[in-house]
């Protein structure tokens, strides 16, 4: 295993990164190759397209085909400019340099584009589970990616509610995977609960993850990046596991803030990455471990008014609960999707479910587009954003307020916390 790595805690230059990533291609020869770059959608940020316009300058002239595949997971579809933005070119660009690059997005619904690559057996599952599932899961993947010799995956790590550090084959599974297995082991985090999972390197679900990516025996490469906002802090190429692992090291340093108390109430703004609340709930995600008891965590978001543009339906039937709402009304809820169902554990945090009531750890209020009628439906709180004066909020910290911009991406724990 080979793996270039610039790693400096304060940012690198972009004069350095391209470096690093000519001395890659100057020691690994892919002329005539057929390459797929896959690469996230837009809900998470770092400077995506740089390394893209770096990897394209060392081999789009030499390589056979370069082109982009989005991983979108479930997420919709997005357009060929919504792609330029992604990959920080312009239309004339497009246009010119960058003409023969062919764009694809995952098309997550359509079922014809998938193939199984593995089957993890029950007795398996139950290993990688610690006992928490016993069941056999098949393994399918968008098979446009077998058209290419090799693929690289281009994108940022950051803690991870559902597998504890994103990147890596999660931008396969669930980027580019199919329902089976997206939605187990997103109920399988959701199971183990987002405190316990957010943050750690090595899950149960990054087991499951990483046993799927067992089954794909095609040569690949991980370009990692950890950025804050558009900072590149890291640059990490490789193969993919062992890249992945240098990369959540320096992220466990700039992505994670240890806080020495809980607060009683946590104003978290949403950038505008995110445009519906199956993205927004990362603000919850990243903040609810710094939330006191019976406090208030409030998703701060003007600009959105969907709930779900996937998903939404569906959410709007079951609304948001805890975990033990579902587990201990399973007959209610088992034909539902369970990725959606874990979502839904997500947004709504820890608590129980006896005697028929319902008790969340926090309160969770939307403070967004969504209407105070489809927030009582959906059974989240709701704050007029109108109404809502940051202001008010900041520097309030000693009195147990907290506010966090740009929230979704850094995690907050407790400096003295077992989980």
């Amino acid at each position: 295993m080979v793996i270039f790595e610039e790693n400096q805690r304060e940012g690198i230059s972009f004069g350095r990164t391209e470096k690093l990533v000519q001395k890659f291609f100057a020691q690994n020869d892919y002329g005539g190759k057929k390459l797929l770059l896959i690469v996230p959608d837009n809900t998470r940020s770092g400077p995506v397209g740089r390394i893209f316009q770096m990897i394209f300058e060392c081999i789009g002239l030499k390589a056979a085909l370069v082109d982009v595949l989005i991983a979108l997971g479930t997420h919709k579809p997005i357009s060929e400019d919504q792609i330029c933005k992604r990959l920080q070119i312009t239309e004339s660009q497009r246009n010119e340099k960058y003409s023969k690059v062919r764009f694809f997005n995952h098309e997550w619904g359509n079922h014809q584009i998938f193939t199984s690559i593995g089957n993890s057996r029950s007795s398996e599952i139950k290993h990688l589970t610690s006992g928490l599932f016993e069941e056999d899961v098949n393994v399918m993947i968008n098979k446009k990616i077998f058209e290419y010799d090799e693929f690289f995956i281009i994108g940022p790590v950051f803690p991870h509610e559902v597998i504890g550090f994103s990147g890596g084959f999660k931008y396969i599974f669930p980027g580019i995977a199919g329902q089976e297995i997206i939605n187990f082991f997103h109920w399988l985090g959701a199971v183990i609960t987002n405190p316990v999972i957010n943050g750690n390197k090595w899950t149960p679900t990054r087991a499951v993850v990483e046993k799927a990516a067992s089954f794909l025996k095609m040569p690949s490469k991980l370009f990692a990046l950890v950025a804050v906002k558009d900072e590149l802090k890291g640059l990490f190429i490789g193969d993919v596991t062992g890249t992945w692992e240098k990369a959540v090291d320096l992220s466990s340093q700039v992505h994670i803030v240890y806080k020495d108390r809980t607060f009683n109430t946590v104003l978290g703004i949403a950038p505008k990455m995110y445009d519906d609340l199956w993205t927004a709930g990362k603000v919850m995600y990243k903040l609810e471990p710094v939330v006191a008891d019976g406090g208030n965590l409030i998703i701060y978001a003007p600009h959105i008014s969907e709930i779900s543009h996937t998903h939404g339906k569906t959410l709007e039937k079951i609304g948001y609960h805890t975990r033990d709402f579902f587990l201990k009304q399973w007959e209610s809820y088992e034909n539902y999707p369970r990725g959606i169902l874990a979502h839904s554990t997500h947004v709504k945090g820890i608590g129980s479910f006896e005697n028929g009531l319902e008790k969340p750890r926090i309160n969770v209020f939307l403070a967004t587009g969504i209407s105070k009628d489809r927030c009582a439906k959906i059974n989240l709180g709701f704050m007029d954003p109108q109404m809502l004066n940051i202001n008010d909020y900041e520097n309030r910290e000693n009195e147990g307020i907290l506010v966090v911009d740009h929230a979704g991406e850094t995690l907050y724990k407790l400096r003295h916390c077992q989980l």
